[in-house]
């Protein structure tokens, strides 16, 4: 994968996360999340849970909020595909979930199995009821999941972070 720059992101997602309490991290490994999946599994304040796949994790963020839990949910933008139908759970029962999407289909995609859900995740997410916040910098990545996060959990609300491929680095076959 090239990175495009340096990553000091997810430590800056880290401490946004903590700063609201947050104590539940589901995610799906990917190695756009790999350092923030890292830092939050080594953090004795939060739980992080491996999913197989992503829609568990909206029902696990649903159950983490009725027991008095704050969480996130971490996964690639192909995984959002797999939530759609989920997502009606947390519209229709009111509760805060915050999703951090990691971007594929995009910035010099090599795969094109990646680019139709890649174009298609903000429309899917917007019709499903969560707000959307796209991320094209690294240097925005900290104060947009701030933003999200107030939002979400003074709210309760839906929304999704989606963090650019630009940012991520193109990932190519091979290398």
């Amino acid at each position: 994968m090239e990175h495009t720059e340096t990553a000091v992101w997810p430590g800056q997602i880290h401490r946004v996360l903590r700063e609201h309490e947050v104590r539940q991290v589901a995610y799906v490994p990917d190695a756009g999340h790999r350092e923030l999946i890292e830092m939050c599994a080594r953090d004795a304040a939060m739980t992080a849970v491996t999913l197989t796949t992503e829609e568990e994790g909206i029902a696990l963020l649903g159950g983490a909020w009725l027991g008095g839990q704050r969480g996130v949910l971490l996964m690639q933008s192909s995984g959002v595909g797999n939530c759609v139908n989920m997502l009606s759970l947390a519209r229709t029962c009111g509760f805060p979930l915050l999703m951090l999407v990691t971007m594929r289909g995009q910035w010099g995609e090599f795969n094109p199995w990646q680019v139709p859900m890649g174009q298609a995740t903000p429309e899917v997410l917007r019709l499903s009821g969560a707000m959307v916040f796209e991320a094209d910098r690294a240097e925005e990545i900290g104060e947009t999941v701030e933003a999200a996060a107030r939002m979400v959990f003074n709210g309760p609300a839906c929304a999704a972070v989606l963090i650019s491929q630009r940012v991520l680095g193109a990932k190519t076959f091979g290398r």
